[in-house]
C-alpha cells in the first residue's frame, strides 16, 4: 500500500498508519482511498482482531481531500462524481460496523475528512496541543462534509447543536471536543495517547456507534419531534437573511442535515453525497476552491516574495500616528511579540493611542481569552512617546499619519533622522503615490507602501504597495513583516489609489451615482446585500467619511494639475458635495448617507429620497446588483492592464479580504473568469449602454474574450 501502513501489534490490535510518502500531510487522494478499501478488507478477514488503531505518521493526523484531484473532478459527470465519493463513505461505514473497537489517535490537526475520519470511531483520544485543531470548514470553500460528516455529528450532537460546526464550519480544540462529547480523552504525549487507546480496546472487546445501538435516540430529537419541529420551521428564512441566495453551501448543509435525521444511516449518507455532488460541481464551489485554497495558499508559500533574499526577523518596530489606524497597527505587532514605539505630537495622543490596545486586551481578559500576566506583557511592549528619538533601534516604520502629502513628508525626515540605513520606511496611505511620497526619503530604496485596512486589529489583509524605486530586498522583508504579525500580503505596483483603494473607490461611487439618478437608496443598498456584499455603497461611504473622500478629491484635483493632467469630475461627486452642505459627514461625524440614533440601530436618512427623488429612476434589482459587481471588476482589469496587479491570486484576495467583494465570487478576476469573458463583455455592453461609457470594456478583456482565455 502507498498511503497506509497495517501493523498488527501482538495483543492482536491492528494499528492502521496514515502516511502519505509524496506529501507533507495525509490527504484523500486515489491512493489513500485504494489503500483505505484494502485495509477495510483486510480487517473485515481478521480472525482474532482485538481492535483498530487509526494512527498518523505525520506531525497533523489528517488534512483531508485532496482538492487538486477534486478540481479535476467537478469537470466530470455526476456519475463520476458519485463514484469519486460513495465508495470511501461505504468504507467507512464497514469500519465503524465490524463489531470490534475502533480507536481514532488524533495527533494533530484533523480537520474535514479528517475529522471525519475520527468520526467513524467509536472513541476518540487526542493529544492535548494548541496546534490540534478539529472540525469541519468545507463550508468556507463552498462544500458540504462529503465523508459523513453531517449525518454523524447530527447523531451525535443533535441537529441544534451540530448545524454551527457544519454550517459555519466551526473548527474547536480537543479541551472543547471533550465538552462537547465529540472527544473521549486526552493525552499529553502520543505514548500516552496510545496506552490509553490499548487500554480502552481491552475494556470494549466489541463496540458500536451510539446510532446502531438498540434504543437511540437523537439529541433534542428528530426533525419531527415537537420541541424540534418548530425552530426548524424559522431556520430557511434567518438563513436566506444571512446568505441572501448567494452562497448555497449553508442551505444544502442544512437540507441534507434535516433530510438525512429523518432516515437510517446508509440512506443519510447517499443523501449528503447527492448534495456534496451538486455543490461541488457548481460555479461557487469552483470559485471559493481556486481562490481560498490555491491562490492564497500560493500566498502563504510567498510565491510572489522576491526569492534569493534571506528571511528577515523583526524585533522592533515604530508607528508615526497614534490615530485609530496606527493604535490598531500597534495592537497587532505588540500582540504577536514586536516591541513598539508608537509616536505622536504629543504625550497625550500617544498614551491614547496605547490605550485603545488596552481597551481590546481588556475585553479578551474579561472573556478568558488571555491572563493579566499576558495582557501586561503585551502592553509593556508598546512604548508610546512624543520624541522621535525612541524610534533608534527600529528595523521598521509605518507611517500612519493623516493623507496630507506635506504632513508624511515631515514625519519621514523626521523619522529617518534616527534611523539605521537599512531600515524600511513605509507609508500606510490608501490613495497617495508611493513614488511621489518617497520623494522625501533619504533612502528611496528602503522605502514601501504598507496599506492596512481598518480596523487593523481585524481585518486579515496588508497591501504591499512598491514605488519606482522600491528594492527587492524591501519587498521581501516587508511580505517578511506582514506575515510574521499574522496578516495576510498582496503585492501591486504604484499608482493612484493602487489597486484596492482604487477599485473600493468604483463601487462607492457607483453607489452614490445610482443615488444621485434616483435610485431609491434602500433598493441600492439591498442590492449590495443580495450581490453578497457584506455592507452596502452608502453605509460604507459612512464609515470611509464623506469629509475624508471630499479631501481626498481636493488632493486628487491639486496632484493632477501639478502632473499637467485633467481632473474628471464624477456624479457621484456632486452627492458628497451637497451631503457636506447638509453637515452630514459620515458615521464618525454621527450623521451621512445614514442616521446613527444614540442606542437604536441606524437607519437610512429620509431626505436622500426627498432630495434625489424626484429624478424617479426605478432600475431592475439585476442591474443594480450587476453594477456594482461589474464596475469593479472592468476597474480591475484596467489596473491588469497597468501592472498595478499582475497576478489573479492578488486581484482575487485583495478584493475580497480588503475592500468585501463577495466571496461567492472568488474575486474580481475569478468573477469574470467564472462569469465567462464572452458573457461578461456581453453584459458590459448592455451595462454601457445604459449607464454609462465607464461599463465598456477595456480593448484587452475583448481581445482575450476572443481567443477564449482567462485570467
Amino acid at each position: 500500500m502507498k498511503s497506509i501502513r497495517y501493523e498488527k501489534d501482538a495483543a492482536n490490535i491492528v494499528h492502521v498508519i496514515f502516511d502519505n510518502p509524496t506529501e507533507s500531510a495525509n490527504l484523500m487522494n486515489v491512493a489513500f482511498r485504494e489503500d483505505f478499501a484494502t485495509v477495510v478488507a483486510q480487517l473485515r478477514a481478521e480472525p482474532d482482531l482485538a481492535g483498530v488503531i487509526l494512527r498518523s505518521a505525520k506531525s497533523t493526523f489528517f488534512a483531508g481531500a485532496d482538492l487538486k484531484e477534486m478540481a479535476q473532478a467537478q469537470e466530470q459527470t455526476a456519475q463520476f462524481m458519485w463514484d469519486f465519493a460513495q465508495p470511501l463513505k461505504q468504507q467507512m461505514r464497514q469500519l465503524e460496523t465490524l463489531g470490534k473497537p475502533v480507536v481514532a489517535a488524533i495527533n494533530g490537526a484533523a480537520l474535514g475528512g479528517g475529522w471525519e475520519i475520527c468520526l467513524c470511531a467509536h472513541h476518540r483520544i487526542a493529544l492535548d496541543n494548541p496546534k490540534t485543531t478539529l472540525g469541519l470548514p468545507e463550508v468556507t470553500l463552498g462544500l458540504l462534509p462529503g465523508g459523513g460528516g453531517v449525518v454523524r455529528m447530527v447523531r451525535l450532537l443533535g441537529l441544534e447543536a451540530a448545524l454551527p460546526f457544519l454550517m459555519e464550519g466551526q473548527q474547536f480544540n480537543p479541551a472543547k471536543g471533550i465538552k462537547l462529547g465529540l472527544v473521549q480523552e486526552l493525552a499529553a504525549s502520543e505514548d500516552e495517547m496510545l496506552e490509553k487507546a490499548r487500554v480502552w480496546i481491552a475494556a470494549h472487546p466489541e463496540s458500536k456507534q451510539p446510532w446502531d445501538m438498540p434504543g437511540y435516540k437523537m439529541p433534542g430529537g428528530t426533525p419531527s419531534h415537537p420541541a424540534m419541529a418548530p425552530k426548524l420551521m424559522v431556520v430557511p428564512a434567518m438563513l436566506r437573511e444571512k446568505t441572501k441566495g448567494v452562497m448555497p453551501a449553508p442551505e444544502a448543509i442544512l437540507s441534507a442535515a434535516v433530510e438525512g435525521a429523518q432516515v437510517d444511516v446508509d440512506a443519510a449518507l447517499r443523501i449528503e453525497t447527492r448534495y456534496f455532488i451538486e455543490l461541488a460541481r457548481g460555479p461557487v464551489a469552483r470559485n471559493m476552491i481556486n481562490t481560498f485554497w490555491f491562490q492564497l495558499n500560493d500566498i502563504k508559500a510567498g510565491l510572489g516574495r522576491p526569492a534569493g533574499v534571506p528571511k528577515a526577523n523583526f524585533a522592533k518596530v515604530g508607528i508615526l500616528g497614534a490615530g485609530m489606524m496606527g493604535a490598531g497597527i500597534a495592537h497587532v505587532c505588540a500582540t504577536r511579540g514586536l516591541q513598539v514605539v508608537l509616536k505622536d505630537v504629543t504625550q497625550e495622543a500617544a498614551d491614547k493611542g496605547k490605550a485603545y490596545s488596552a481597551k481590546l486586551l481588556a475585553k479578551q481578559l474579561e472573556r478568558g481569552k488571555l491572563t493579566q500576566e499576558k495582557m501586561d506583557a503585551t502592553l509593556a511592549r508598546i512604548h508610546a512617546t512624543a520624541s522621535a528619538d525612541d524610534l533608534a533601534g527600529c528595523e521598521l516604520i509605518v507611517e500612519a499619519v493623516f493623507e496630507d502629502r506635506g504632513l508624511k513628508a515631515k514625519v519621514t525626515k523626521e523619522a529617518e533622522a534616527q534611523l539605521a540605513d537599512s531600515t524600511i520606511f513605509a507609508s500606510n496611505t490608501s490613495t497617495l503615490p508611493i513614488t511621489g511620497l518617497a520623494e522625501a526619503s533619504a533612502r528611496p530604496a528602503n522605502f514601501i507602501g504598507l496599506h492596512f485596512f481598518s480596523p487593523a486589529d481585524k481585518m486579515p489583509l496588508v497591501e504591499i504597495i512598491c514605488g519606482k524605486q522600491t528594492s527587492p530586498e524591501t519587498l521581501a522583508r516587508s511580505y517578511d513583516f506582514v506575515q510574521a504579525i499574522g496578516k495576510t500580503p498582496v503585492i501591486v505596483n504604484d499608482a493612484r489609489g493602487f489597486f484596492t483603494s482604487r477599485v473600493f473607490g468604483t463601487f462607492c461611487n457607483e453607489g452614490i451615482a445610482m443615488l444621485n439618478e434616483g435610485v431609491p437608496a434602500a433598493a441600492i443598498e439591498n442590492g449590495a446585500a443580495l450581490a453578497g456584499f457584506p455592507v452596502g455603497p452608502l453605509a460604507v461611504s459612512d464609515e470611509v467619511s464623506l469629509a475624508l473622500m471630499a479631501k481626498i478629491r481636493l488632493q486628487t484635483i491639486k496632484d493632477m494639475e501639478a502632473e499637467g493632467k485633467v481632473y474628471e469630475a464624477r456624479s457621484s461627486e456632486v452627492v458628497v458635495e451637497w451631503m457636506m452642505t447638509q453637515d452630514r459627514a459620515g458615521k464618525a461625524a454621527g450623521k451621512g448617507f445614514y442616521e446613527y440614533p444614540e442606542g437604536g440601530k441606524k437607519h437610512l436618512w429620509s431626505g436622500l429620497d426627498a432630495h434625489f427623488g424626484k429624478n424617479g429612476s426605478l432600475i431592475p434589482v439585476q442591474d443594480i446588483k450587476d453594477r456594482l459587481l461589474y464596475v469593479q471588476a472592468l476597474e480591475t482589469v484596467r489596473c491588469w492592464d497597468e501592472g498595478v496587479v499582475t497576478t489573479a491570486r492578488d486581484a482575487n484576495i485583495g478584493s475580497i479580504m480588503g475592500i468585501g467583494f463577495p466571496p461567492w465570487t472568488g474575486g474580481v478576476l475569478q468573477f469574470i473568469n467564472s462569469t465567462g469573458l464572452a458573457a461578461f463583455v456581453a453584459r458590459s455592453h448592455e451595462l454601457a449602454a445604459r449607464y454609462g461609457e465607464h461599463f465598456l470594456p477595456p480593448a484587452s478583456l475583448v481581445a482575450r474574450a476572443g481567443r477564449n482565455e482567462t485570467y
